[in-house]
């Protein structure tokens, strides 16, 4: 009969010191967001505490004005248009990097994710000089493309990570028993990489919709985003309408950080993996 053992008081110590630690830094990280939100209701035009009352004044400007509902609905126009090109592209590149040997995929992975390394200023401006010489500058499609490139990598991270062990061979049988490429993709790759398709989507979606450093060499007028609009809100004139928004975008990005959570398990289930 095995004999139970405790903990000694020093790892108890180091147990609670841990929890301690990561209590702190996750206090340390989202304190700034909890202590913004609530500012969002308040009645005057300062970030200030104690609030001087109560006010939905800033959340109708934001849903009600012209120039806040045209920056969103741009964002969302420009977001959906990369959520789709970056998960077609995304999806291909992933299937494709399967089909190479370690080293080749290795070397294709590392191309491939370097928009996610290489800083953000420096990849506005090597691309406002390039759209600047072929045409593509103060328009949607030189942002949808820039944002394209920046959103792309999360995809084809998302959905390598699903065909992990994938067996190359179930494709070829159902080629050698008469399959059509289109109908191995559907019947048996598809299934498999839905979960990671689905968040590498929701990545580029976000990625796309965050945005602003690309988007304030490439975009023109016309063209403004929603972070856009909040950053002008911080360095041209204050609006406090900025608020709102920043309230808006943190549950927004909270919902769709759930949904990729939910799409996770649902992938390590159809894989067979249970979390204890």
């Amino acid at each position: 009969m095995a004999k139970l053992t405790y903990a000694s008081p020093i790892e108890k110590g180091w147990y609670y010191l841990h929890r301690f630690i990561c209590a702190a830094v996750l206090l340390f990280l989202v304190a700034p967001i909890v202590v913004i939100l609530p500012l969002s209701f308040n009645s005057v035009a300062f970030f200030t505490y104690p609030m001087a009352g109560f006010s939905f004044q800033w959340y109708e400007q934001f849903f009600l004005t012209e120039l806040w509902q045209g920056a969103l609905l741009n964002s969302i126009f420009v977001a959906t248009s990369v959520t789709v090109l970056s998960t077609a592209l995304g999806t291909l590149a992933a299937i494709g990097l399967i089909r190479l040997s370690t080293r080749w995929r290795t070397l294709a992975m590392n191309i491939l994710v370097m928009p996610m390394i290489v800083p953000i200023v420096i990849t506005a401006v090597a691309v406002y000089f390039f759209y600047a010489a072929i045409g593509l500058l103060n328009g949607f499609a030189g942002l949808v493309l820039v944002h394209t490139t920046l959103a792309t990598p999360f995809v084809v991270i998302a959905v390598s990570a699903t065909l992990t062990g994938f067996d190359v061979s179930l494709g070829r049988a159902a080629a050698g028993l008469g399959a059509s490429p289109i109908a191995v993709f559907f019947k048996i790759i598809f299934p498999l990489i839905l979960p990671g398709m689905g968040t590498g989507a929701l990545f580029a979606f976000l990625t796309s919709f965050d945005e602003v450093v690309v988007a304030l060499f490439i975009a023109g007028p016309e063209q403004r985003t929603l972070p856009m609009v909040m950053y002008s809100g911080i360095r041209e004139q204050y609006n406090p309408t900025m608020i709102a928004a920043a309230a808006v975008l943190v549950l927004f990005t909270v919902a769709m950080l759930t949904s990729v959570e939910l799409l996770r398990r649902r992938s390590e289930r159809l894989r067979g993996i249970r979390n204890n």
